[in-house]
């Protein structure tokens, strides 16, 4: 296997954009990408593109990448659909890194796009249901912000988290959106405004979920020649690591800490090295879980990470500058790529007024996608090295 760099990164701002079709939300970020990565489009030699609710709500099934690449000239190619729940943009990306590190490709492209505004909210959410085993979550007519609630109270119970620490999550990531031009939402919030908001699912308040948006993410990867060419910091793919549910639930441990402590070891690194990291928080509370289980802290001390602005980005392990899901937004086919643009632009010192120092040399993406029997179905995770 040989090393693989990340090359051009781009995203669209997320939200609603309902005169916008996937190939208008593709083409942008496409280009871009290319362009960044200082390479010849007719030299990118295969393609995988993430989405995973067109075909419900747009009714385009099938060949959803060839349909939105065919709009920005991208032909000719393999062009590989990928249908992954959540994490269907990480999963484009973790088949474009496997294509080029075993030599079956010098240059691939991941993209990741979704368009969830449809004028029909009611449809929206029932496509995003599906993402479910509809033979047990579905008959009991569970949906995320249940299966989270559950997880969430949960923990609350095992540790004495308190609910002023599951809002200073939302507070913090709507902090970091409101720094992020392509950010859903850019309204900061404080903890008594995410309380009192609608209840959702006790404890999730309305503030703490992410909104349903539209949006694309697109990454380019290649050779370690190629990245040097690029004039830019070169970005190396230390390891990506995707795995499903396991019902067994291996040494009881969950999936994210099975697939994180797999990333780890491939990339020689532990937890103690990451320096910023994109985590999938969905249910902004979700995010205490994920620094316990990434190997952030021991277990029952994400609320003292929170209550010490440790994960703030100023603080000593940002977590989500981008605003997470929370604020940035959850187109889902383009989540995964956009969490990892986030940790491109800090390690290339091209985040803005959110920028972290000191400079970040290692950054972390985890994604996570459905839910099986009680565990999320698929998880990803990468780790990007300076």
């Amino acid at each position: 296997m040989r090393e693989v760099y990340v090359l051009g990164v781009s995203m669209t701002p997320f939200g609603k954009f309902l005169n916008k079709s996937l190939q208008d939300l593709a083409y942008e970020p496409t280009w871009n990408a290319i362009r960044e990565s200082n390479i010849d489009p007719h030299d990118i030699d295969i393609a995988f593109v993430g989405n995973t609710y067109a075909g419900l709500i747009t009714g385009q099934e099938s060949l959803r990448g060839q349909a939105v690449l065919r709009e920005a000239g991208i032909v000719g190619i393999p062009i590989i659909n990928v249908e992954n729940a959540c994490a269907s943009g990480s999963t484009a990306f973790n088949l474009a890194f496997k294509a080029v590190a075993s030599c079956q490709a010098e240059l691939a492209l991941a993209v990741g796009v979704e368009k969830l505004f449809c004028g029909d909210t009611a449809k929206s959410l029932k496509a995003l249901s599906t993402s479910t085993d509809l033979d047990i979550e579905g008959h009991m007519g569970m949906l995320f912000a249940g299966i989270y609630s559950m997880r969430i109270r949960a923990y609350m119970e095992k540790y004495g988290i308190s609910r002023e620490q599951l809002a200073k999550v939302a507070v913090k990531n709507h902090d970091h959106g409101a720094l992020n031009p392509h950010a859903q939402y850019r309204d900061r919030v404080s903890v008594e405004e995410v309380l009192n908001s609608r209840m959702i699912a006790d404890p999730i308040t309305l503030l703490m979920t992410c909104p349903l948006g539209d949006g694309a993410a697109v990454i380019l990867v290649g050779t370690k020649e190629m990245a040097l060419r690029m004039g830019k910091r070169p970005i190396k793919i230390g390891s990506s690591v995707l795995r499903s549910f396991d019902i067994a639930r291996i040494h009881d441990q969950t999936i994210v800490e099975r697939v994180s402590g797999r990333a780890y070891q491939e990339a020689e690194i532990s937890a103690k090295d990451i320096q910023v990291a994109e985590v999938h928080d969905a249910a902004a509370p979700i995010e205490l879980y994920l620094y316990e289980a990434l190997g952030f802290c021991g277990a029952g001390e994400g609320g003292r990470m929170i209550d010490d602005r440790q994960t703030w980005f100023d603080g000593k392990l940002p977590v989500n500058t981008s605003g997470g899901l929370t604020a940035k937004g959850h187109p889902a086919g383009a989540t995964g790529l956009a969490q990892l643009t986030e940790i491109v632009w800090q390690m290339r010192s091209e985040a803005g007024d959110r920028q972290i120092k000191p400079l970040p040399n290692v950054g972390l993406a985890e994604n996570g996608g459905g839910n099986i029997a009680g565990e999320t179905a698929v998880v990803a995770v990468h780790i990007l090295k300076g």
